[in-house]
């Protein structure tokens, strides 16, 4: 009864005649009120037509009434769509059956379960010729329509009202537990289905453009991992209610111009992923100004524990009906373009397109056949040379992963590795290319050919976890290649996305005695003076810096100022993509230690990196220049 007290109950009551309507509103409006034996009286002679002469009591109700009054069919239904529109439902309504002039209580009980299925109806009635299971026939589900046979005492009326309120009201809480989330109060994947099906079936009708967003917050799982599940959801409850204040159908001329979004147009799907409907919009490019403005909403700062986070949303926009002509199309086109979204440039939108469909069908064909590829031996490593171009000697190799499928024949790394993040097949994966590596390395060394270094690229997911260094110091004492041979490369993106995390992690891999990269510098916008706080022994400038130095553009000024202050930190530096001469001669120019790049050299399957070591173990004294072109050559 907790809920009952706290809130009062909403009925209709409709009746033709003034003087019944007036006995319901005396009992409906009754609180703590003393009744004397004459007003008992007086209402027992209008339900009844009899006196009594029991004595009354003062009684205090804890139960409150909310009644509304119709004396006519067609004003009672149009009362349940008033209360409808305002979100403010009715729990019971009394229907008289017979309602001259007008149409009767049969009529407005099939208009009223028409418009809310919910709502418990009771049929009241002076006359014997109804028949109860011909009217659940008429106005289903018969569980939802009850009896009230005239005269009536005024206690049947207050409690049949208690008991079908709550009747009532534990049926909203049971369908809002299955139709909305919990958290944020907003509605979920199954009730968010069920509008959109609904909006589908009007859009058709109208010949109306619909819009369906998905939006999915970019690096949620961060702000989970590094403040806590009760940050998460409070962010996501800042989410939502941003989401709601931000969305206005009366900027695009909908029929519907309420301020405020209708119940469904907003919903949580799961996780940080959410869906917004647009019902009725103008025109497509009017869902991508929606898209924008609920970006920018999203992009405010929030105060969370403490800590000022920016959150970004990418959002995917999927149109009806050139996108798809049912709910599960649209959602799911919509959920590709967020996904495009967000590997292109996080924190926008894109519109879905039919290429998104070959592009992901693509994606996942390739995320199938990965599953399983370890333990199938699909994977393979090659050996791409770095050479000391001061002096033309291997400074070392690269590993690099590939992998041959027999369906998809030989997949580029830029496709797969990617898809192995995400699934977090990479750490698998990651940890047999490190194992193979160093017993490669071993190998060669045992053999006594100059291997220098070997340099192993680790994932963001793979240096992330804790037990990372362990796993690394577990290897090489497997293989039995000595630390100071191996040499990590960690992109520069991952290091500055925790830069403390980074700090720590790498300390205690310097510890066990190899060195560490940062690969693809440049790319990442770190500075030099963040970059003091890494024991880092080696930075590779990405060639998208060396592929434009011998034309005298900025890149050329860039890669000389990285080498230059690089020397003075006392950390090497290898260019990578070195692909001509003139980039070569600049690079030796600039006194840089290390290249690698198809002009000197492709990455050589094992036998090749071999047969490459074995020529420099034979050159023996020679220039520079020489040494250079009998191994290029």
């Amino acid at each position: 009864m907790t809920e009952l007290n706290q809130t009062a109950i909403r009925v209709l009551v409709v009746d033709d005649e003034a003087g019944v309507r007036d006995a319901y509103r005396q009992i409906l409006l009754e609180s703590e009120v003393s009744r004397e034996m004459e007003g008992f009286h007086a209402l027992r002679s209008r339900l009844f037509n009899k006196q009594s002469g029991a004595q009354s009591r003062p009684r205090a109700h804890s139960v409150g009434f909310e009644p509304v009054f119709c004396d006519q069919a067609d004003a009672a239904v149009a009362a349940v769509k008033e209360a409808l529109a305002q979100n403010r439902p009715f729990a019971v309504v009394f229907l008289d059956m017979r309602m001259p002039p007008g149409a009767d209580g049969v009529w407005a009980a099939t208009r009223i379960r028409e418009l809310d299925a919910a709502v418990e109806i009771v049929i009241c009635t002076a006359y014997s010729d109804t028949d109860p299971c011909e009217m659940g026939g008429i106005v289903p589900p018969e569980d939802k329509l009850s009896y009230l046979q005239k005269p009536f005492h005024p206690h049947e009326v207050r409690q049949m009202t208690i008991a079908l309120a709550s009747k009532w009201r534990a049926e909203r809480r049971i369908v809002r537990l299955a139709y909305f989330d919990t958290l944020t109060g907003l509605p979920n994947r199954e009730q968010s289905r069920n509008r959109l099906k609904g909006a589908l079936q009007a859009a058709r009708e109208h010949q109306r453009t619909l819009a369906v967003l998905y939006l999915d917050l970019d690096n949620f799982k961060r702000v989970n991992d590094t403040l806590g599940h009760a940050a998460g959801d409070e962010l996501l409850c800042v989410v939502a209610n941003r989401l709601k204040g931000s969305l206005r159908y009366s900027d695009f001329g909908s029929v519907d111009s309420s301020p405020n979004a209708r119940p469904g147009d907003i919903a949580r799907l799961g996780g940080d992923e959410f869906m917004v409907l647009l019902p009725n919009l103008r025109s497509s490019a009017d869902a991508g100004v929606v898209a924008g403005r609920l970006i920018d909403a999203l992009r405010e700062p929030v105060q969370l524990a403490q800590n000022t986070l920016v959150i970004t949303p990418s959002v995917g926009i999927a149109l009806y009906p050139q996108d798809g002509a049912d709910a599960e199309t649209l959602l799911r086109n919509a959920d590709l373009a967020m996904y495009f979204a967000k590997r292109k440039t996080p924190g926008t939108c894109a519109f879905f397109d039919v290429s998104m469909n070959a592009r992901a069908l693509h994606r996942f064909t390739i995320e199938d056949r990965l599953r399983g590829a370890l333990e199938r031996g699909e994977f393979y490593l090659q050996y791409q040379p770095q050479f000391d171009v001061r002096t033309g000697t291997i400074s070392g190799l690269e590993a690099l992963l590939r992998w041959t499928n027999p369906d998809l024949g030989a997949v580029s790394p830029a496709e797969f590795i990617p898809v192995a993040e995400e699934t977090g097949l990479v750490l698998g994966i990651g940890t047999w290319a490190l194992r193979n590596a160093c017993r490669q390395a071993q190998a060669w060394h045992t053999e006594g050919l100059p291997v220098g270094r070997m340099a192993v690229n680790v994932s963001g997911r793979q240096f992330a976890r804790a037990e990372f260094p362990r796993e690394v110091a577990a290897i090489l004492k497997e293989t039995g290649l000595d630390p100071a041979m191996l040499e990590l490369e960690i992109t520069e993106s991952v290091v500055m996305a925790d830069e403390a995390w980074a700090e720590k992690a790498i300390n205690e891999l310097k510890h066990l005695g190899i060195s560490l990269a940062i690969d693809d510098f440049g790319t990442g916008y770190s500075s030099f003076g963040r970059l003091r706080h890494f024991a880092v022994d080696r930075l590779k400038i990405d060639r998208s810096f060396v592929t434009s130095i011998s034309e005298g553009s900025d890149d050329r000024a860039i890669a000389a100022a990285i080498i230059a202050m690089s020397r003075s930190m006392r950390i090497s530096v290898t260019a990578e993509g070195v692909e001509n001469f003139p980039q070569l001669t600049f690079l030796q120019e600039q006194q840089c230690q290390d290249a690698q790049g198809f002009l000197l050299s492709r990455p050589l399957q094992a036998d090749a990196a071999h047969e490459l070591l074995r020529r420099v173990n034979e050159i023996g004294d020679a220039t520079r220049t020489q040494r250079l072109r009998a191994l290029i050559g």
